[in-house]
Formats: structure tokens, C-alpha cells, sequence
């Protein structure tokens, strides 16, 4: 039997007790269930992409970083479950072959042309005992787009040196005119002075040393076969040569500069210049009303500026990144990008895609000369044959 006092320590004992559990549950937050994270937040990270390092050729800027975005944007285009990353830097053409010598590890390269494929051929054989690529790779190392070495000039003084359409002698013509003292004199239009002609420097840009190779082949009277011998032992050639190449003043360093400038300055800076078609296609509305009608003129052989994307024969050229690159070189082959250059930047698809097709730049320029059928290519020599080519450009002219 409790006592009094024993009842009343005991209820007081309750009461504090009550009163601590009701003043806890006022102050704490309520328990609520919580749902762990994901484990792959928190201890599997995301997969690593894979870096695919390109080097290429600024003519088709615009072009190739849409592309590339495109490509990295689609979640399908993964390696082994790895995105894929393009990283991309533009170079001139040589500039690219010379830096892969020097020891740039890039895993792709894209010069404007299979010239500089063909000279990267040679002297990393020569170089390092094995080439780092190989263009008869054709899964590996193959055009993209096409756009052929044209003359363009103000069709008024085209007509004076060979009317409509230049014959085989192009070339020829073009020499005598540019060499001869009395300029347009000698052609009855003494107000226009002397002849003016310029191509890049081919030591720098694509597109010169595509015209001095033309100039060459037309000389010889051939389109194939052109050897160092015609080129250094032949002392006629070198005098024709010489005298065509010191006609010209200035030796740009990009094509594009041309093609704005013969169409900003008129035939006050140039009557003729030679560049790549698509780049012609691109300036060609900026020339309306300005200075009579500038047209396009196609030589009698022409070289093709083929834009291939190669993968290089390198060690640091992972089985991962040989894979996206065939992936990404099959993405720019496809006839989504392949249009897009065609309408949208004057290209010519090596896909099979109609050039006549509506919207084409190549029905929307007819009146200006552009075809859609062009002259025969020149054949590309053997790097040892190009390289004698710019060694004696180099030599003999190189301002």
C-alpha cells in the first residue's frame, strides 16, 4: 500500500515526463520516409566520353562544326555505351600535314584536297618508316565533298581574251597576255592597264598550288603522268613557268580573300582569279550590279578540291576512336549532310544527289557559267612529284 507522499512523487514523475514527450513533438519536424538516391548518382559516373581530336580545312568551316553538332547531339551515336565528343581546329591545308610531321597526334585530318594526303603519304614514309596515312584506305580515308579549281573574271574582259568558252590553251593565253608589255593595250582596251591575275600562295593554301599544278599538266599537254623530270630538267617549262608566276603581285594566303576582294574592288585590284567554285557560288550574289557580270570560267582539266576525312595510322589511335571516327565519317557521308552542303554552301556531294535539284546554287547560277558538268580531273602525282613542284616554286618564286 502506496503512501501519500510515495502517490504524489510518482504522479509528479508522470507530469514532467508527459509534458517533456508533448513540448519534443511541437518542436521536431515529423519523421517522413525517404527515398535513397539512384546508386548510379552516387557511385557509378556517367560513361567517359570519347574525344575525337580533327584537324581540318577552314573552306568548309561553317559547314562541319554544324555537322559536328548535329552528330554529338544524337543520343545513338555512342561507343560501347561512351558519348562521343568531336573536337575540332581549323588549319590550312598544308599547315595541317606540316604540323601532323611535326608531331601533332590529331585522329582525324581534313586538307581541301588529296594532294596534301598525297605528300602526307610520302614524307611520313620518309620520316618515320611507315606512312601515317593511307588513301587507298577507302574505308578509312575518302572524299566528302567536291568543288573544282575554276577561273573567275568580269566576263567584259573574259570575252577580249578568249570569248564564251577558254579552249585547251587556257593556260597558254593566259600566259602570253599576263607576260606581254603592252597589257590590254595589245587587245585594243588601253583604259583597262596592264593584265591582272593572282592565285594563293601554293605553299599555303590548297587552291594555289592547284592552279601552278594546272599551269603545269596544260604546258605538257597532258593530265596524267606528270613527273619531276618535266618539271627540273625541262628549261623551257621552268622559263614559261617563271615568267607566268612573276606576272603576279600578290600572293594571298586564302582563297576566300580573293573571292571578296574581286568582288568589293572590282577590276581596279583584279580582272581574273583563281579559286574554288564553291567559293565563287558563295560570293556570287554580292558581285549583282557592281561591276558588269562576273562569271565562272572551268579550265580545260581541272583539279578537284575532294575535302577527305582520314583516320591517321597513329598508336595513340585507340580501337575506341577509330570507331567513332568511322561513325562520324559515315554520318557526313549521309544524304542529310551531304544535301545541306549542296544547298546551302555550293559543294558538290559525292553522294548520289541531284545538282539540278530545286534550290540548287547550280541552276540558280547558270547565267554566271557554273555547270553542273565539269572538265576532266587532272591525275594526282606521287608525293615525291608535288613536293619537287613546291620545292621549285619555293625556290624560284616564293616572295
Amino acid at each position: 500500500m502506496h503512501t501519500p507522499k510515495i502517490n504524489w512523487i510518482l504522479f509528479g514523475l508522470y507530469l514532467l515526463v508527459s509534458i517533456g514527450l508533448l513540448f519534443g513533438s511541437l518542436i521536431s519536424p515529423p519523421i517522413r520516409s525517404v527515398a535513397p538516391a539512384p546508386v548510379r548518382d552516387w557511385i557509378v559516373p556517367p560513361p567517359k566520353p570519347i574525344e575525337l581530336d580533327v584537324l581540318y580545312s577552314t573552306e568548309k568551316e561553317a559547314w562541319i562544326e554544324l555537322a559536328a553538332e548535329r552528330f554529338m547531339a544524337d543520343a545513338k551515336n555512342k561507343v560501347q555505351g561512351h558519348p562521343i565528343q568531336i573536337n575540332l581546329e581549323a588549319a590550312g591545308s598544308r599547315e595541317i600535314y606540316l604540323s601532323v610531321l611535326e608531331g601533332a597526334q590529331p585522329d582525324m585530318i581534313s586538307p581541301a584536297s588529296m594532294l596534301q594526303i598525297s605528300l602526307l603519304q610520302d614524307l611520313s614514309t620518309s620520316k618515320f618508316g611507315a606512312p601515317l596515312v593511307d588513301p587507298a584506305d577507302t574505308a578509312r580515308c575518302r572524299p566528302v565533298l567536291k568543288s573544282p579549281l575554276v577561273l573567275v573574271a568580269w566576263r567584259e574582259r573574259a570575252d577580249v581574251l578568249w570569248g564564251d568558252e577558254p579552249n585547251g590553251s587556257m593556260w597558254l593565253r593566259m600566259h602570253e597576255a599576263l607576260t606581254h608589255p603592252q597589257g590590254w593595250e595589245a587587245y585594243d582596251h588601253p583604259e583597262w592597264g596592264y593584265i591582272k591575275f593572282s592565285h594563293t600562295n601554293p605553299l599555303k593554301s590548297n587552291s594555289g598550288f592547284q592552279t601552278i599544278l594546272l599551269m603545269s599538266y596544260n604546258y605538257f599537254g597532258k593530265t596524267s603522268g606528270l613527273t619531276s623530270q618535266d618539271i627540273l630538267a625541262d628549261d623551257e617549262y621552268q622559263a614559261w613557268f617563271l615568267s607566268f608566276e612573276n606576272t603576279i603581285s600578290n600572293f594571298g594566303d586564302s582563297t576566300g580573300t580573293y573571292m571578296q576582294e574581286i568582288v568589293s574592288y572590282g577590276p581596279s585590284l583584279y580582272d581574273f582569279v583563281s579559286v574554288y567554285e564553291a567559293t565563287a557560288i558563295a560570293q556570287m550574289e554580292n558581285a549583282v550590279g557592281k561591276y558588269g557580270e562576273l562569271r565562272v570560267y572551268y579550265p580545260p582539266a581541272t583539279s578537284m578540291s575532294d575535302h577527305p576525312f582520314c583516320i591517321l595510322e597513329g598508336e595513340w589511335v585507340t580501337s575506341e576512336k577509330e570507331t567513332a571516327a568511322l561513325m562520324f565519317l559515315e554520318y557526313l557521308s549521309s544524304e542529310e549532310l551531304q544535301k545541306q552542303a549542296l544547298l546551302e554552301y555550293g559543294f558538290r556531294p559525292t553522294a548520289s544527289i541531284p545538282l539540278d535539284q530545286p534550290g540548287s546554287p547550280f541552276l540558280q547560277y547558270t547565267q554566271n557559267g557554273v555547270k553542273t558538268d565539269i572538265p576532266p580531273e587532272v591525275e594526282v602525282p606521287p608525293g615525291n612529284v608535288l613536293n619537287t613542284l613546291l620545292d621549285f616554286w619555293a625556290r624560284n618564286v616564293q616572295p
